[in-house]
């Protein structure tokens, strides 16, 4: 079966790439490189041996969307992954963010809607939940107002696909609320690439850690958690991965109860800002240069999953432990820097 990764060779999305090509499945990514290196498609052929259909463009190109699906006809499935993601950026350029998540979320359902029967998995975000008022988070906690546009646009996309679905019975999708995926491919191949500054926590401990970064600020030490500083659920990005291949076949396989599901994607365990600096000290052997400075505006406090309904219904469950994405992560920090 062919299927199409929007965002392929991104951070998650090339890993997920890899697990699908593993599973049998032809896969085709469409990306505009702005967040990614065409590097990554060497990357995926060296772990799989097989490389994938690659088309550049943007997907804000509507007649360029709707060639696509005209010369990719027999596509199968979609697992959507295109979109911008930085919370801070968001906030200065929400317009950008508008356009880019939302407005390529419409193109591509409007293509699959004229195919009939299709199957659609949507890349969403813990960020949905806000500061939930209950630990650990089930998918039935309320979904708060956002706290930037970034994550308006999980929430909006999410709206705009079960109102797609009510509508169309023969289009199947799945929202998966990811929590915080972190690490890289154990083949050293593929990895997170931020460019410029990194938004994310992982990242910035192994620039720092790799001498690329002077020092990592840790923002506030006085929240009411164990140790302080906020609490986040860290998942392997290839546990992640395979998240997405079980969903996807959920769906081929017509497994699913409804045409429209959400499932939370995390370990269900929260690890502090400190336990996560710790993790490096540990799995690197190095200290880390790191500083307490005041909090951050829009950090919630916690934020982890109840896993059960992914584990049970998806028979899917996180298996890397927090060492494991770690030492992943400074392994290859230290192949991109050698």
């Amino acid at each position: 079966m062919k299927i199409l990764v929007t965002g392929g060779l991104g951070f998650i999305g090339s890993h997920t790439v890899v697990e699908l090509q593993n599973e049998g499945f032809e896969v085709v990514v469409v990306d505009n490189l702005s967040n990614s290196s065409i590097n990554v498609l060497e990357g995926i052929e060296a772990i799989t041996g097989k490389r994938p259909i690659f088309e550049e463009f943007d997907l804000r190109d509507k007649p360029k969307v709707q060639d696509f699906f005209q010369k990719h006809d027999d596509i199968a499935g979609v697992i959507h992954f295109a979109a911008s993601k930085a919370v801070g950026e968001s906030v200065e350029e929400p317009l950008l963010y508008y356009e880019n998540n939302l407005g390529v979320l419409v193109y591509v359902l409007q293509e699959l809607k004229k195919k009939g029967d299709a199957s659609f998995i949507f890349s969403s975000s813990c960020t949905v939940y806000g500061q939930a008022d209950e630990m650990p988070i089930t998918e039935a906690a309320p979904v708060k107002p956002a706290e930037s546009p970034y994550g308006n646009t999980k929430q909006v996309g999410e709206e705009i696909i079960r109102d797609t679905c009510k509508v169309n019975p023969e289009l199947k999708a799945i929202s998966l609320r990811y929590f915080n995926p972190i690490g890289a491919h154990p083949s050293g191949k593929i990895g997170e690439l931020p460019i410029g500054v990194p938004q994310n926590l992982v990242p910035f401990i192994t620039q720092t850690g790799v001498g690329l970064r002077e020092q990592l600020s840790v923002f506030g030490d006085d929240y009411p958690t164990e140790d302080g500083t906020c609490v986040r659920d860290y998942i392997h990005v290839v546990d992640l991965a395979k998240a997405h291949v079980a969903a996807l076949q959920r769906l081929l396989e017509n497994k699913n109860e409804g045409n429209y599901e959400v499932f939370n994607l995390g370990t269900g365990t929260g690890s502090s800002v400190l336990e996560v600096i710790q993790s490096f000290e540990r799995v690197s052997g190095e200290k880390l240069n790191y500083k307490i400075v005041g909090r951050r505006p829009g950090d919630v406090i916690q934020a982890y999953a109840d896993t059960k309904k992914a584990n049970e219904i998806l028979g899917w469950k996180a298996k890397s432990s927090l060492d494991d994405a770690m030492k992943s992560a400074w392994e290859w920090e230290k192949i991109v820097r050698s």
